[in-house]
């Protein structure tokens, strides 16, 4: 009885090890766990979608939740949650309901928060606009020592 419970217990993830390198379009009806090289398209549309820290895609990536470890260039569409680990790196746009971006990613892109997915965005002139730019704020150290005595240890 302990082996039958386990296999139902047990959810079935597709494993593209690291050395394999896809072009093309990678869809499928599984969840995915990818450490390997993808360049073309990833449709997952009802499932999920795990880039490993090997992991490098170059390609848009449609699933319901993305968790990106790796490197990825191209936007991510994740109709209920996408995540980017520390150690992931993102250069695109993300689409999703849910965001997580941990301390120490990187993340170059514009991000798109839908409250409903079968809805689409609202355009509203009318009313305050829901997106906020981010501006980098760059800080100078403090120091409590007059300019002249800083600038002459700089040889």
């Amino acid at each position: 009885m302990d082996n039958r419970q386990a296999e139902q217990n047990r959810t079935d993830v597709a494993h593209i090890g690291k050395s394999v390198v896809i072009k093309g379009e990678l869809s499928g009806s599984e969840d995915l766990y990818l450490d390997g090289e993808v360049e073309g398209s990833i449709e997952l549309h009802d499932h999920n979608l795990t880039i490993g820290p090997n992991g490098r895609v170059r390609a848009n990536i449609n699933a319901k939740a993305v968790v990106v470890q790796g490197k990825v260039d191209g936007s991510i569409s994740g109709s209920e949650r996408v995540e980017l680990r520390k150690s992931g790196v993102l250069v695109g746009d993300i689409v999703t309901e849910r965001i997580v971006i941990e301390d120490g990613a990187y993340f170059k892109g514009g991000i798109d928060i839908r409250k409903d997915k079968d809805q689409p965005p609202r355009r509203d002139q009318s009313s305050a606009s829901t997106s906020t730019p981010v501006t980098p704020v760059a800080t100078q150290p403090s120091s409590s020592l007059p300019a002249e005595t800083v600038s002459s240890t700089r040889g």
